[in-house]
């Protein structure tokens, strides 16, 4: 077992990784799964592309991050589900209180309000729409919250049912909760909700906004969605 000071020194480690404000952006930015090159998340941040190859090679070093270069472009992610669980969580706790921070333009307004609705949270479903799924899985028996998230048995049939398949084994927890950042509640995660937001997707029922994380759900989807769940997403 290692000394108590040497988990000390790792999580201050970790932490000092997240302390820079540029490099907490890059890993939201990063939330949306894709890879971005080292260029587009200078520009991102508004920073000088050495200065984000800098941050960038301190990410990957710590563990962050993962990296594969293609030709002359340098490709980052995030390292994994629970490295993405990990920033959306610690954005949870760190965002301000609602409304105490008012956007600064109509632009940022706008996409705020976008990312609040539905959006993505690396392979899963968050905002309001990802909340709301959650609370009506539950409300019908399909989501178990007492002690953790779990799928119920009607659950697991449930999503046999609409031909989503579920990973039966592997690491990754099949349920998870993640505390959203703009709702304070939580949304499904793990490999039920990664399959879930898969299946939202592929069905037509969102599409994604641009090439960030904010989703709009489509007139199909909002049929859809009030028909299986009773869920209503706001305009």
């Amino acid at each position: 077992m290692r000394p108590p000071h040497d988990h000390a020194a790792a999580l201050a480690r970790l932490a000092g990784l997240l302390a820079d404000p540029t490099r907490a952006a890059m890993c939201l930015a990063l939330l949306d799964e894709r890879a971005w090159t080292a260029g587009e998340l200078a520009r991102h941040t508004g920073v000088a592309p050495s200065t984000a190859t800098e941050h960038l090679t301190r990410l990957v070093q710590g563990g962050l991050l993962t990296q594969h270069r293609q030709g002359r472009h340098r490709y980052v992610r995030l390292a994994d589900p629970a490295t993405a669980h990990l920033v959306e969580s610690l954005a949870a706790h760190a965002a301000p209180a609602p409304n105490t921070a008012p956007a600064t333009t109509l632009r940022r307004e706008r996409a705020d309000a976008a990312l609040a609705r539905a959006r993505t949270c690396y392979d899963h479903l968050a905002g309001h729409l990802g909340c709301a799924l959650t609370e009506a899985m539950t409300r019908q028996g399909l989501l178990a919250q007492d002690t953790g998230f779990a799928l119920t048995r009607a659950g697991l049939a449930w999503f046999d049912e609409h031909g989503i398949a579920l990973p039966r084994s592997g690491r990754r927890p099949l349920a998870r909760s993640c505390l959203d950042w703009t709702e304070r509640r939580p949304h499904l995660a793990g490999a039920a909700g990664a399959a879930l937001c898969a299946w939202v997707l592929d069905s037509g029922w969102c599409r994604r906004v641009g090439s960030g994380r904010a989703l709009q759900v489509t007139d199909q989807g909002r049929a859809a969605l009030e028909r299986l769940w009773d869920v209503h997403v706001p305009t």
